[in-house]
């Protein structure tokens, strides 16, 4: 039986991020079809229960949660790198329209899950923050009798410039959060954050707990996408956003084929050459190609719960982000 899994919450206090809370949770078991003889049922579910995909390979589904950690533990260093020359930087932009998609104000409760590296994180504070100052301007304007002083302390309150958001950083593997937390140190950001270390397909939160889920270039790593959506849909509130942002089916069959050169002759050249680690690389390369597409994933949401799903494919469909609404 798997080990049970657990997670850690991260705070920030005057030393630094340090763990503040524990847990665990049992995962659930899977009922099999009345068709065939018991004997053969059980067998034949057994072997369905326990294969899956790690890229073009086949492997039980326990030895895959392993060697992706193994991935993402190995690249964790060098993965901002990576993303940039991999996408020539142009996943930046990308990560830019999913929050343009999202479009949070002042007081939203965000998750981002498998969102170590803290990209997503970031951008939500530094648009929450934006947003809230240009109305806090505007509110300025209006009062031409305050004094220096008054103007000055509205500007320098780093909770207030939040509006009371929140953004919970959710992520399975404890390399990818420690460059997370790195990078907000470095960068300064400290109110309105967290950091849990938590599994997608079993979230350590209560249900109606968050306004928008997020997942970026993560969900597709899960071994059971459905349960990660079905817990999507579970600590999302009534009227709550899911937005996925996740390598897609390319629509136009001259850049499929330039893509997919690009994918396994360059790609894991890259990341040899600037990672030392051929296997990773050539492993995120595969895993796209076992993605399902637009249609399929759209589809799955829908499974899950979630309603008026829809989705944007973006550079010809090399990604697409799908949103969809807890109701």
């Amino acid at each position: 039986m798997a080990a049970p899994r657990s997670f850690a919450l991260w705070g920030y206090c005057d030393r630094g991020w340090s763990q503040v809370m524990r847990g665990c949770r049992l995962p659930g078991f899977r009922s099999c079809s009345p068709r065939c003889p018991l004997g053969a049922r059980l067998l034949s579910q057994e072997k369905r229960a326990a294969e899956t995909h790690f890229g073009f390979e086949t492997v039980s589904e326990e030895e895959k949660g392993g060697k992706v950690y193994q991935v993402f533990e190995s690249v964790a260093k060098k993965y901002d790198v990576m993303n940039d020359m991999m996408s020539l930087g142009i996943h930046r932009v990308w990560k830019d329209l999913l929050l343009w998609k999202m479009r949070p104000f002042p007081g939203t409760q965000l998750l981002d899950v498998a969102g170590g590296t803290g990209d997503i994180a970031f951008r939500f504070l530094n648009y929450v923050q934006a947003q809230y100052r240009r109305k806090q301007k505007m509110q300025l304007k209006a009062q031409q009798n305050l004094s220096w002083e008054e103007i000055a302390q509205k500007y320098q309150n780093e909770e207030d410039s939040l509006g009371g958001s929140h953004v919970m950083v959710c992520d399975i593997n404890k390399e990818m959060l420690k460059i997370g937390k790195q990078k907000a140190s470095a960068q300064g950001y400290k109110a309105g954050l967290a950091w849990v270390l938590g599994d997608a397909e079993e979230l350590p939160f209560d249900d109606d707990k968050f306004d928008v889920y997020t997942i970026a270039f993560g969900i597709r790593n899960v071994t059971h996408i459905d349960q990660a959506l079905q817990e999507a849909h579970r600590v999302l509130k009534p009227g709550g956003r899911f937005l996925c942002l996740e390598f897609s089916q390319v629509n136009n069959p001259v850049v499929s084929k330039l893509y997919d050169l690009y994918s396994f002759q360059v790609i894991p050249v890259l990341g040899e050459v600037i990672a030392g680690d051929w296997k990773s690389y050539q492993y995120l390369v595969e895993s796209i190609r076992r993605f399902p597409s637009q249609e399929e994933f759209k589809e799955m949401i829908e499974e899950a719960g979630f309603q008026k799903v829809t989705y944007e494919s973006l550079t010809s469909g090399i990604v697409a982000i799908h949103s969809g609404f807890k109701l």
